[in-house]
């Protein structure tokens, strides 16, 4: 052997077998001599290779380039060489390799940020877009039809009778209860009808009905829309020269905004009728007594109150489904997430509108 020369005998079948030497032995002759400037091959008993006797003359390549040592090929079988020469000929891009460092939370915190401002921008000019198409309607030019405009009052109004009434007699008996149960310790059991009258007028009543439609109707529309997208009818409209705004979008904004007060007041009287069966079991109040003072309590300002509050709600919640389902992407999966944050976003509109009022209407006493 020639002096400044490691030579690594090869011998055997290199196809697929385990138990397959590693570099680790070439490392360890390195490190015992600092003499060898030269790394070569002999495969004349080589009987068989595959891939991974490439993978093994690959790392042998980086570990001379680590070294500065030279490598000579030429014991090896020509496609070996061939293999390898092709294999370092193209480097590795710095930028192809996966990135696992995990970013700052200033960085997340940064880029929520801009999200949060990119989802209001594009929100204000879905609003904007709305009032254009309503001002086209009221100058009769929208491309809007009144029969669909009646349907969808048949799917969120009548169609939505059962639910409504359900839960407001739920939250009527559960409101008397609680009345009930600490006006008696007071001698004040006669006051249930006025708590339950003028919560459920003022509050309960239209904050209860919007919720529901906003997780009915609401996500009807944000999935009805988005599935009109993925199967690219919104893009056939518009090819046609049809606004999906003035066609799609406005019949359902105004159908749940002129449903929603007639709602309210069907959730007020069901729920007033739920207080009633809690104030005649728990309480023995008569139906004489109970519904008279209800008819004391209740002013017409706060019934007003409520009837506003509930179209308001219902703007929220036709704005939120048709928003997120014209938002949506061209997936199943995108239409899932669509239906899932346009019912968040309008719970979350309607409860922080809900607090807006609660201060305007003390700040106004009404």
């Amino acid at each position: 052997m020639s002096p400044g020369v490691l030579r690594v005998s090869l011998s055997g079948n290199w196809r697929g077998q385990s138990g397959l030497p590693g570099v680790d032995v070439i490392k360890q002759s390195l490190s015992e001599s600092a003499a060898e400037r030269f790394l070569e091959f002999d495969a004349t008993n080589l009987t068989g290779w595959d891939s991974r006797f490439v993978a093994f003359i690959n790392k042998c390549v980086a570990l001379c380039r680590d070294r500065n040592l030279d490598l000579r090929s030429d014991g090896l079988p020509e496609g070996v060489r061939r293999l390898v020469r092709l294999a370092n000929t193209v480097p590795e891009k710095k930028d192809a390799r996966v990135s696992t460092s995990k970013a700052s939370f200033l960085q997340n915190f940064g880029e929520h940020a801009l999200m949060v401002r990119q989802d209001a921008l594009q929100m204000l000019r879905f609003l904007g877009e709305n009032v254009l198409a309503f001002i086209n309607l009221l100058r009769g030019r929208a491309q809007f039809r009144w029969a669909d405009a009646f349907l969808v009052i048949e799917q969120c109004g009548p169609q939505a009778l059962g639910i409504v009434a359900m839960i407001n007699c739920l939250v009527g008996l559960i409101l008397a209860f609680v009345g009930a149960v600490e006006l008696q310790r007071f001698g004040a059991s006669i006051y249930v009808s006025d708590l339950v009258g003028i919560a459920t007028v003022r509050e309960m009543g239209c904050i209860m009905t919007g919720i529901i439609l906003c997780g009915r109707t609401g996500a009807a529309f944000a999935a009805q829309l988005g599935t009109m997208k993925v199967n690219e009818e919104i893009t056939a409209l518009q090819t046609f020269g049809i606004s999906p705004l003035e066609f799609l979008v406005l019949p359902r904004m105004l159908a749940l905004i002129l449903v929603m007060p007639f709602l309210c007041i069907f959730a007020d009287l069901i729920s007033i009728l739920g207080g009633f069966v809690v104030s005649a079991t728990m309480l023995h109040i008569s139906p004489t007594v109970y519904f008279d003072r209800i008819m004391h309590a209740i002013q017409l300002q706060s019934f007003l109150l409520g009837i506003g509050k509930g179209s308001f709600f219902g703007f929220l919640v036709a704005f939120a489904g048709c928003y997120r389902g014209m938002q949506s992407g061209y997936s199943a999966a995108a239409v899932g997430e669509a239906t899932t944050r346009a019912v968040v976003t309008g719970i979350t509109a309607i409860v922080a509108s809900d607090g807006i009022f609660a201060v305007l209407a003390n700040a106004l006493h009404i």
